[in-house]
C-alpha cells in the first residue's frame, strides 16, 4: 500500500494543468494522424533498465490522460445539450475514428510492457495492483471486438438522446421528466397521480424503441464475450471490471441477504406510510410524498444556490472539501440545473490531465438534488485527492471504492444539513427521508443486478420473456405492499429508466456494496468525527494503488457484504432514524 502525503486545503485550489513531460504543451487531439506518432515512439523505444521502464510508463500515462480528458469534454458537451448535432458529431468522431485506432496500439503497449525483462525490477507494492489489471486487460483483448465496441458506444448514445428528449406537459407547462417528478412530492394526491401517469405514459411512448435498442446491445455485448472466450457477457464484464475480490455467486448471496434483512424493513416503512397518509392502499404515486402531509422540501432555488450551500457544508466539515468545489466553480466545471435537451441523470466526470473533475446533474430544487450534489461532490473530492498520483490508472479505482467516496459524503455531511434546512422540523424530515432512501438503495440495486445477471445468462431471450422476468424480480424486492391494479401495462418497462443497463452494464451492485461501507464510515464518523473524516480521506487518496480490501481497511471499515454485517449496519441506520 502506498503511503501518501496528507492533502492540504491549499492543494485543492490549484487550477493549473501539470506541465507535460512527454507531449508538447500545445498538443491538441485533432485526428488520429496527430496522435499515432506518440504510440509509435512508445512502441519502438528501447527500455534497458527498470528506471527507463518507469519513465516509459509515465510517458504512456500522460498520453492516455490527454486522450481521456479530450474524450471527457466531448462527452460532457454532448450530455449538456443532446439536441446539438455538432456536439454529438464531435463525440462520435472520437468514438468512431480515434478509439478504434487506439485500441490495438494500447494492447501492443501492454504486451511490450509485460514482456519486458525489467518488469520484475518494479516495486511490487507500488505497481502490483496496476500490473494485475494490465495482465487481465491483455488476456481479454480481441481485435475483432474493436468495431463491436464502436457500435455499442454509438447505440449507448442513442439512449441518452432518446431519454433526454422526453418531456411532458402539465398544467400548460412543458417539463422535463425530473421536473415533472417533483410533483410526486405534492401533498395533493390528484396532482401526484396526474404527474405519475404522465411520466409513465411518456416513457411508454418510447418503450418499444428502447426495448429494441436494448436487444441490439445485448446481442453485441454477447458477441464481444464470445470473441474473448467467455460463456456470456456477465463473465466477460467481471473480468473487464477487474472484479478480483468477489464472484457472481457472491452477488447472488448478497441479493438473498438483502431480501432477508432489508426488504422486510422497507415493507414496514410502506405500511407506516400508508397509515400516516390514511390511505386504504398505497399506489405508486404515494411513495415520494412526505407522509406528514406537508409540502415538499425546497432546500434551494437555483443551481448557484445549491452550489453555494454545498460549499458551505463541505467547508464546515473540512476546508479542503470546500476548496475542491470552489475550484470547480472557478473553472466552470459544473452544470447543475435540469433543462430541455439535457441528458438524464448525474455524474462526476474525472478529468485525468487537469485533475479537476466536472459535475453534471439535473437539479429541480428537491431533497434528492441535495443528496445528488453531495454524492457527486464526494466523487469530486476523490478526484482531487488522487490528482497527484503518477499514473492515470492509479486515479481510477473500481466502483466499489469510487461509490464509497460519494455515499459516505452523503452521510457524513448530514450534521451540516441545517444549511439547507434551517427549520428544525424540515431538517428532521430531510434526514429521516434520506436514511429511508439509504436502506431503499439495497432492494433496488439487488433488482437491477439480478436482472442483469439473468439478461446476459439468457442472451437470446425474447422481449416478452424479458418483461416477465423483470416483473418477477421487481416484485421480489420492491413495493410488495403497493397496489398496482390497473397499472400493469407500465410495470414491465420500469427498468428502462435505469441508464446503467444501457450505458454502463454491470456497474450497479457496487452501489449496495459501497452503501454498506458508507454506513460503516458514517458510524465511525459519529463516534470520532476528526479521525473518521481523516481515515476517509486517507483511504480515498490511495486511488487504486491497493486492493479494495486494503482501501476499506484504511478507512477503518470492512469490505464485507455478509448477512450478518448487513443486518448490523441496517440496525444502526434504524437506531439513528429512531433518534430523530
Amino acid at each position: 500500500m502506498m503511503l501518501l502525503a496528507e492533502p492540504t486545503a491549499e492543494s485543492a485550489t490549484d487550477t493549473s494543468r501539470p506541465p507535460r513531460q512527454y507531449l508538447p504543451e500545445d498538443f491538441l487531439v485533432t485526428n488520429w494522424a496527430a496522435i499515432e506518432p506518440f504510440f509509435q515512439e512508445l512502441q519502438a523505444r528501447s527500455i534497458n533498465t527498470p528506471a527507463e521502464l518507469e519513465r516509459w510508463l509515465l510517458d504512456r500515462s500522460e498520453l492516455e490522460s490527454v486522450l481521456s480528458e479530450d474524450l471527457a469534454w466531448r462527452y460532457i458537451h454532448m450530455t449538456c445539450d443532446t439536441q446539438d448535432p455538432a456536439r454529438s458529431e464531435a463525440f462520435q468522431y472520437f468514438v468512431n475514428e480515434v478509439e478504434p485506432e487506439v485500441a490495438p496500439h494500447d494492447h501492443a503497449l501492454n504486451e511490450k510492457m509485460l514482456a519486458s525483462p525489467h518488469l520484475a525490477g518494479l516495486d511490487e507494492r507500488r505497481y502490483g495492483v496496476f500490473l494485475r489489471s494490465v495482465r487481465r486487460a491483455s488476456e481479454i483483448y480481441r481485435a475483432e471486438n474493436i468495431p463491436l465496441k464502436t457500435d455499442i458506444s454509438t447505440k449507448q448514445q442513442q439512449y441518452a438522446a432518446t431519454v433526454g428528449a422526453m418531456n411532458v406537459t402539465l398544467d400548460g407547462q412543458d417539463l422535463t421528466l425530473p421536473q415533472a417528478a417533483d410533483r410526486l412530492k405534492n401533498p395533493d394526491r390528484a396532482v401526484r397521480e396526474t404527474a405519475w401517469r404522465a411520466i409513465q405514459a411518456r416513457r411508454l411512448q418510447d418503450a418499444q424503441p428502447l426495448d429494441q435498442l436494448f436487444t441490439e446491445l445485448v446481442a453485441l455485448r454477447h458477441q464481444v464475450a464470445l470473441n474473448a472466450g467467455f460463456a456470456n457477457f456477465r463473465d466477460y464484464m467481471f473480468a473487464a471490471l477487474g472484479r478480483f475480490d468477489y464472484t457472481p455467486q457472491d452477488c447472488f448471496n448478497f441479493h438473498a441477504a438483502i431480501r432477508e434483512t432489508v426488504v422486510p424493513l422497507i415493507d414496514d416503512f410502506d405500511l407506516e406510510r400508508r397509515q400516516d397518509l390514511n390511505l386504504p392502499a398505497l399506489r405508486p404515486w404515494d411513495l415520494d410524498v412526505d407522509p406528514s402531509g406537508q409540502p415538499p422540501l425546497r432546500p434551494f432555488g437555483t443551481g448557484e444556490e445549491l452550489l453555494e450551500k454545498t460549499i458551505t457544508v463541505f467547508e464546515t466539515l473540512d476546508s479542503y472539501l470546500g476548496n475542491c468545489l470552489r475550484t470547480m466553480r472557478q473553472m466552470g466545471h459544473l452544470d447543475l440545473e435540469s433543462r430541455k435537451g439535457k441528458a438524464p441523470g448525474g455524474y462526476n466526470y474525472p478529468l485525468d490531465e487537469t485533475g479537476v473533475p466536472f459535475i453534471f446533474m439535473n437539479a429541480t430544487s428537491s431533497l434528492r438534488d441535495v443528496v445528488t450534489m453531495l454524492h457527486e461532490g464526494g466523487h469530486a473530492v476523490h478526484s482531487f485527492l488522487t490528482r497527484g498520483l503518477p499514473l492515470g490508472a492509479d486515479k481510477h479505482p473500481p466502483s466499489e471504492v469510487a461509490e464509497l467516496a460519494s455515499m459516505s459524503m452523503e452521510l457524513m455531511s448530514m450534521d451540516q444539513w441545517h444549511v439547507f434546512f434551517p427549520n428544525p422540523e424540515d431538517l428532521r424530515r430531510a434526514k429521516k427521508t434520506h436514511l429511508e432512501s439509504v436502506l431503499e438503495t439495497f432492494p433496488w440495486v439487488a433488482t437491477i443486478d439480478k436482472f442483469q445477471h439473468w439478461v446476459y445468462e439468457h442472451p437470446t431471450h425474447t422481449e416478452t420473456e424479458r418483461h416477465q422476468r423483470w416483473v418477477e424480480i421487481f416484485d421480489e424486492f420492491n413495493q410488495r405492499t403497493v397496489d398496482w391494479n390497473g397499472l400493469e401495462k407500465f410495470k414491465p418497462y420500469l427498468w428502462q429508466k435505469q441508464l446503467h443497463l444501457y450505458e454502463v452494464p454491470f456497474y450497479y451492485i457496487e452501489y449496495a456494496m459501497a452503501q454498506l461501507g458508507a454506513i460503516a464510515v458514517w458510524r465511525n464518523f459519529r463516534q470520532n468525527p476528526t479521525e473518521g473524516l481523516a481515515a476517509y480521506k486517507r483511504a480515498l487518496a490511495l486511488g487504486y494503488t491497493a486492493p479494495i480490501g486494503q482501501i476499506y481497511a484504511a478507512a477503518g471499515i470492512r469490505f464485507d457484504f455478509s448477512t450478518e454485517y448487513l443486518r448490523t449496519l441496517a440496525d444502526f441506520v434504524r437506531e439513528e432514524m429512531a433518534a430523530l
